[in-house]
């Protein structure tokens, strides 16, 4: 999947928004840091630990990581990779959820 054209991070409003061609996707940053998948993260997940997430984390700064790019939030969190596809996905889970 192809990167998107342009990636606006509204802090005030906690909304990361990706503009594609064709489709722009509004990600929250309490949701983007729920989802985070670096080992810790997902090592939680998988063993039913909670990631504790406080309501008004913020994606603090955007990096290009090449297939993705990588998140720093407001709660020190800097790890993890979201891949565009993984982007994608998400904003199709908080579309039907």
């Amino acid at each position: 999947m192809q990167p998107p054209e342009h990636i606006d991070n509204d802090i005030a409003q906690g909304r990361l928004r990706l503009h594609w061609a064709d489709a722009v996707v509004a990600l929250s940053h309490v949701i983007l840091r729920e989802a985070c998948r670096c080992a810790e993260c997902q090592f939680k997940r998988h063993h039913g630990t909670p990631i504790n997430v406080p309501a008004n984390v913020r994606v603090t700064t955007v990096e290009p990581a090449g297939y993705g790019m990588q998140l720093v939030f407001s709660d020190g969190h800097a790890r993890g990779i979201y891949p565009w596809a993984y982007l994608a996905e998400l904003a199709a889970t908080a579309a039907a959820g």
